[in-house]
């Protein structure tokens, strides 16, 4: 057998092979979000969220630079709006030398979200 004859399939396995190992590097598919499921009483929040959702009510000022920035929604564990419909704000965590990970996200009609987990899951504020 000639060189060039054995060369054809040995190049196509190698080529398949590739594709294989490139196909089983794949991260599997994300878990679908988890929407919102439970309420929370605004009295029932640490002091310093009901305080953002006040500062939130006054129109600022913010604490924080990337306070009332816009919110992407992108893990979709709010419902579904056009993009600049949620900003999100610093929920001041004692003890934090940064901003920590609790949020409050709000929408433009008025709808208050409160995030203890920087966005792992969220909570809808009743006022």
């Amino acid at each position: 057998m000639s060189p060039r004859a054995w060369l054809a399939p040995l190049l196509a396995l190698a080529i398949a092979g590739a594709g294989l190992a490139v196909a089983q590097k794949q991260p599997p598919p994300a878990p679908k979000a988890a929407p919102v499921t439970t309420d929370v009483p605004l009295a029932e929040l640490p002091k310093e969220a009901r305080d953002t959702v006040a500062l939130i009510h006054k129109g600022g000022p913010y604490p924080y630079a990337k306070d009332h920035a816009v919110f992407g929604n992108r893990e979709g564990r709010l419902p579904k709006r056009k993009r600049g419909y949620y900003h999100e704000y610093t929920v001041k965590t004692p003890g934090e030398r940064t901003r920590g990970a609790r949020r409050i996200v709000a929408g433009s009609e008025g709808e208050i979200y409160y995030s203890p987990d920087h966005y792992g899951s969220f909570r809808r504020v009743r006022e």
